[in-house]
């Protein structure tokens, strides 16, 4: 488990220039992508989340980083902007990336891995000797959550399309639920569901929620809650010290990144509007 950082950083802005950045496919999607923290429109927007760069201007005051600093983590989500030559992220929201750590790495594992980490532990409370029910095992998240669930020393149990069975026990899953094929209820019952998908399967996972377990997801508030289990939605948020540990656990190898597609700034909009299904997150390489 990774633990949550206590000491609080100063919100300084702090100059990034952006090496590489990735995005969530649906992020065009999100109210927060067009509107500031008052509901305000702030059109035009340029999008992007995950950032992976070099520091090169501080706010006065700003204490935790330096100018010339590998840094990688998450922008406001009411500001973007990673998508782009350089940004502004306050300081809290970045953390040292290692020399030994590609930049594209760095923002494949911005979000996802603190998303997986989040959810498993501060939310889902998951221990040693439990089992996990992680959806999309195979994708950008799930494959993440995967991996520290395993780690964590918990039973895993991942669900994906047909086509993603290799990839999902490639990455730790001990168990394989086909969801185009096989019957997700033959699962029986499992100590946590980590939901990525919502809709139809989240409702008929609650139902493999054992008594005092949970089912924690990403895919907006849940309309059914486990009959003696919780359900709980949460956001992603930035936290230097998840960011520093899963960055030595990317460097050692014992995290894998679960990268899809790696396209350059002038290739954003395309990435934007894929037309064909990417498995894996979508990076942007800003420089070279």
């Amino acid at each position: 488990m990774i633990g949550r950082e206590t000491d609080k950083t100063k919100q300084r802005g702090v100059v990034v220039q952006v090496h590489a950045s990735g995005f969530t496919w649906d992020e065009l999607m999100w109210p927060s992508t067009w509107i500031d923290r008052l509901g305000r429109d702030r059109t035009p927007s340029i999008p992007g989340h995950e950032v992976a760069g070099v520091v090169t201007a501080l706010s006065y005051g700003t204490t935790g980083l330096t100018v010339g600093q590998r840094v990688f983590g998450l922008t406001d989500w009411t500001r973007d902007g990673s998508l782009a030559e350089y940004v502004v992220v306050e300081a809290r929201n970045l953390a040292p990336l290692p020399s030994d750590v590609d930049f594209t790495v760095g923002a494949g594992v911005a979000m996802t891995g603190l998303t997986a980490c989040q959810g498993l532990f501060e939310h889902g409370h998951l221990r040693a000797g439990q089992s996990v029910l992680v959806h999309g095992a195979a994708g950008a998240v799930g494959s993440m959550a995967v991996q520290h669930a395993r780690q964590a020393g918990a039973y895993v149990i991942g669900t994906g399309r047909s086509a993603h069975r290799r990839s999902a026990l490639d990455f730790g899953a001990q168990e394989f639920v086909d969801l185009e094929n096989d019957a997700l209820e033959d699962v029986g019952g499992v100590d946590l569901v980590f939901d990525v998908f919502g809709g139809d399967i989240r409702k008929r996972s609650v139902g493999l929620v054992r008594d005092g377990g949970m089912l924690v997801t990403v895919a907006g508030p849940p309309e059914v809650r486990p009959a003696n289990g919780l359900a709980v939605e949460f956001v992603v948020v930035s936290d230097r010290a998840q960011q520093i540990e899963i960055a030595r656990r990317v460097r050692d190898g014992r995290l894998r990144t679960n990268i899809g597609k790696v396209a350059s700034l002038d290739e954003a909009i395309a990435a934007f509007n894929p037309t064909e299904r990417i498995k894996g997150k979508t990076i942007i390489r800003v420089r070279p």
